[in-house]
């Protein structure tokens, strides 16, 4: 049987990466560093998945799955030379910390004179692969890095599955249990691959892939940060609860269509196809049954803040292709209360939202997004509700000469 390595058995590796390489006929090793996950995936040898849809739900079990110590630095880099394929979804920020096991795995791979080895990249991170690629460059020797560049393929993903934190009442009484939505297909960069590409079920390889990068990061994640900063303003514990607000709603629908436009123009793909994607998104952040946290959802919004990521990134996006960020910057102004919220040190007045925009999110500070964007964040602290913000975007829509909507 066919052997695929899962650097990291959490939500997404056991939830979703684990599933698809299961059901493509893989024996998957998962590598982590939680004793109670590996022991419990070695005594049983599967785990349960179960995929929740409104009301009802459809459990499947995940089999031929086994596990190693993350702290096994030999175990780890055994796995790995012997692997078809491998994937990783630790999170971005300990990424760098699992590149001495991968290199280890990868030297003994060369030792042995193995097949080439594609890893797919399975982190919320822009330009996964090149930063991976630097960081396992920065540990090879000038006589490895003429092998890896011809064996080792670093594959980009865009994962669309929606995974929340798993709760005890999700997990029924299994620890291993994963509840997921139905959502699971798997966009990759073909252009990534060295040698023949795997056959994995629901993994599309598309080239090129940047446009998925970006509408993966620009409409899905944008969209769902948008969801979650206003649920912040309503009090709303869920995503789910957030959306069912009507404001929300059309807040939300409207940022995702300015950055589905953007995306149109800037790629040159038809915008049937986005406004289909949005309506499936909308509907699939009603889903109750996941229980997904405005608080997950929204955390980090130092990250999601950054000039590239969902928020900044799709709004720059926007400009630059001809179109008004009206609806997109009300949530940025709702991302910047969280972040003064959470942020030590700094206030909720104006002043200190401007300096995060230059400082943390790179926009001139007399720059048209940072006018609006302060604008209904001024309105926000003056105790203004969804409904008022929402009538000024649509006011300010009106008077746009880039208005779409």
């Amino acid at each position: 049987m066919k052997t695929a390595v899962m650097y990291g058995a959490g939500n997404i590796g056991r939830g979703f990466i684990g599933t698809l390489f299961s059901a493509s006929g893989y024996r998957t090793v998962f590598v982590d560093v939680s004793v109670p996950v590996i022991e419990g995936l070695n005594r049983a040898g599967r785990y349960p998945v179960r995929i929740l849809s409104g009301e009802t739900y459809e459990d499947i079990d995940v089999l031929n799955v086994c596990a190693v110590d993350g702290a096994d630095p030999a175990a780890v880099a055994e796995a790995i030379a012997e692997g078809e394929i491998l994937a990783t979804a630790v999170g971005v920020n300990v990424l760098p910390r699992i590149v001495p096991n991968l290199v280890a795995g990868l030297r003994l791979r060369k030792e042995r004179k193995g097949k080439p080895l594609n890893i797919l990249i399975c982190e919320n991170l822009m330009d996964a692969d090149r930063v991976l690629d630097g960081l396992i460059r920065a540990c090879l020797t000038s006589d490895e890095i003429g092998w890896y560049e011809e064996n080792v393929g670093l594959v980009e993903t865009s994962i669309g599955r929606m995974v929340p934190i798993q709760t005890d009442e999700m997990k029924d009484g299994n620890p291993l249990r994963v509840c997921v939505e139905k959502y699971g297909f798997l966009p990759v960069n073909k252009a990534g691959f060295k040698g023949e590409i795997p056959e994995i079920r629901n993994m599309i390889p598309f080239d090129p892939f940047d446009f998925y990068v970006k509408r993966k990061l620009y409409i899905h994640n944008m969209g769902h940060a948008v969801c979650a900063y206003l649920g912040d303003l309503l009090g709303a514990e869920y995503v789910a609860d957030s959306i069912a607000d009507e404001n929300v709603y059309i807040v939300v629908k409207n940022a995702m269509l300015e950055s589905a436009v953007a995306l149109s123009r800037r790629y040159g793909v038809a915008l049937d196809s986005l406004l289909a994607h949005i309506d499936d998104l909308l509907y699939r952040f009603t889903n109750k049954a996941l229980k997904d946290t405005c608080k997950r959802v929204g955390g980090d919004p130092k990250r999601k803040l950054s000039p590239s990521d969902r928020l900044i990134g799709a709004a720059n996006t926007a400009l630059s292709n001809g179109i008004c960020p009206v609806y997109i910057s009300v949530g940025i102004a709702a991302a910047l209360h969280r972040y003064l919220e959470e942020t030590e040190g700094m206030t909720r007045c104006v002043a200190d939202a401007g300096k995060v925009l230059c400082d943390l999110c790179a926009l001139a500070p007399e720059g048209e997004l940072s006018g609006m964007i302060l604008a209904f964040y001024a309105a926000l602290i003056e105790g203004k509700t969804i409904v008022d913000l929402r009538r000024m975007a649509g006011e300010m829509k009106g008077k746009n000469t880039a208005a779409i909507l």
